[in-house]
């Protein structure tokens, strides 16, 4: 029986310029999706632009440009970004398709056929930055403008027109599949910020706006547009091919693995998304992780505050892989987390060039000097020996069960203690004492070559290119990588060739050292 795996990233409002929320969003999704990959999985990554509403609307009129022009243009940078992060999504939706209009338009006509959507009008206030409507007790005052509480957005008094759905309705459904599905939403503390919001009542949300005209069309009403969360959320059905749920892609992949997402958009991912899900009688997603943010200091990194590091940058001035493995290890997964470029030098200097690229280059240049360049032939493991090897086979499992709990910092970790373990082993074991004890320098060096295979598998899917070049010692291809044979200690065959390997990272020189 085959394994799917379909993982989403939300769907980014194509501001100009992309930022590092934007990339770590994308970099862990990858993550994966490569790990899911090679453990045997057909994976499903998907990701995209969200192009509708108010905020576009004012943007393209702001830069004079017809809306989809600006979109067109945008989006593009945003396709630009999946490439130089290396990603590895298998789609790239725009909310402006046709495939996606034809999803949200039939949705729309599901829920106002299940007697969910009805008219009436709204007055309250609404972030167009946000695209979010919000109640009295979420609104403060900041030198005399309102904003709200969690985001920091100006809101705006609204009054008009518009279609609501019955969230009401769903508030007892929403908190009994809460509790019959307790992994739905994670970490735990976003668990427990949504339960206690739903708990304390739902009231029908407005989800159709008459003031502007750049979105979705609603069936049969030309002078409103669908609510853009409304429109978004439902990309992750429609890139499916929603509402043919005899496709191909929707059989396989839905309901969707995980919804991975930002902790500031949780509500829209935890909330309304099952609600509008059961009222149109869809299965709901398995999964809604709500990560932390990249903080600049103990503040979230956003353009309005102009603290933003830009990944583009980094990736030019220090390679796509030291700013993935960067990522993955110094932000604690489902917390925010403070980056710097000086941490990032640190990692660069300490992870990547002395642990692991010296391991490599130090055990390569043993073999090519001492023997034959090949994989040694003639070898007798000791208790020494399989300790270390053993580490592997006897994790397999629990490291999945980690990655099925989101628990990159587990994963991340047991690579660095292994790391730290097989250079280590190298030196305490010192093959270059051992020229008159052919067998045991054999098998020293067959050890540390097997440690640095199952570790590159295991690096293959935070810094890919890099675990490539390492792996090419072996001849060892992409397609090749298979997460199952860490735990086999004979893969690699006596009496290969093994060739030569560059420096896998430059140190980074400080100005004070």
């Amino acid at each position: 029986m085959s394994k799917n795996f379909y993982i989403t990233t939300p769907i980014y409002y194509p501001s100009a310029k992309p930022h590092m929320g934007h990339a770590y969003s994308s970099i862990i999704a990858d993550f994966f999706a490569r790990f899911k990959r090679i453990d045997g999985f057909n994976v499903h990554f998907l990701t995209g632009t969200d192009e509708h509403g108010l905020k576009i609307q004012r943007a393209a009129e702001k830069n004079n440009i017809d809306p989809l022009k600006f979109c067109d243009e945008i989006s593009q940078t945003f396709k630009n970004l999946s490439k130089k992060l290396n990603l590895t999504n298998t789609d790239f939706i725009r909310t402006t398709e046709k495939r996606h209009k034809d999803s949200v338009q039939f949705i729309w006509k599901e829920l106002e056929k299940n007697d969910d959507i009805y008219l009436s009008k709204y007055s309250g206030w609404y972030s167009v930055s946000d695209e979010a409507f919000y109640n009295e007790d979420e609104i403060e005052e900041d030198n005399g403008i309102k904003i709200a509480s969690v985001s920091k957005s100006p809101v705006e008094w609204m009054d008009e027109e518009s279609f609501f759905f019955r969230l009401s309705k769903w508030e007892k459904p929403l908190l009994e599949f809460y509790k019959n599905n307790p992994d739905f939403i994670q970490p735990e503390s976003r668990k427990n910020e949504v339960i206690s919001f739903v708990e304390n009542g739902l009231k029908d949300l407005s989800v159709s706006r008459k003031s502007f005209s750049w979105g979705i069309k609603v069936p049969n009403n030309d002078d409103h547009v669908i609510y853009v969360w409304l429109d978004a959320l439902t990309n992750y059905i429609s890139a499916l091919n929603y509402p043919n749920k005899n496709d191909e892609l929707f059989k396989r992949f839905w309901p969707a693995s995980i919804h991975l997402i930002g902790k500031d958009i949780l509500r829209f991912h935890a909330i309304y998304w099952p609600a509008f899900l059961l009222a149109a009688k869809i299965e709901l997603p398995k999964k809604v992780y709500g990560h932390g943010w990249i903080l600049s200091g103990d503040e979230k990194m956003s353009k309005s505050k102009g603290n933003i590091l830009d990944p583009i940058e980094i990736v030019d001035k220090y390679g796509i892989d030291p700013l993935r493995y960067y990522l993955v290890k110094e932000v604690s997964f489902g917390n925010d987390g403070n980056i710097s470029q000086k941490r990032l030098e640190d990692c660069i200097n300490s992870d990547l060039a002395n642990n692991y690229g010296n391991l490599c280059q130090r055990t390569v240049s043993f073999v090519l000097k001492n023997c034959d360049k090949k994989v040694p032939e003639t070898i007798n493991f000791k208790d020494e020996d399989m300790k270390i090897l053993n580490k592997f086979s006897i994790n397999i499992e629990n490291i999945r069960s980690q990655i099925d709990k989101q628990n990159i910092n587990y994963y991340i970790n047991f690579i660095v203690d292994s790391l730290f373990d097989a250079n280590k082993y190298f030196n305490d074991q010192e093959p270059w004492k051992k020229k008159d004890d052919q067998t045991r320098l054999n098998t020293i060096i067959y050890t540390t070559l097997e440690i640095i295979r199952k570790i590159s598998f295991m690096l293959y899917p935070i810094i890919p290119e890099t675990s490539l070049k390492a792996l090419n010692i072996f001849n060892i291809k992409e397609d090749d990588i298979i997460f199952s044979t860490i735990s086999n200690h004979e893969y690699l065959k006596p009496g290969l060739e093994i060739k030569s390997i560059n420096i896998l990272f430059k140190k980074i020189e400080k100005e004070n050292d």
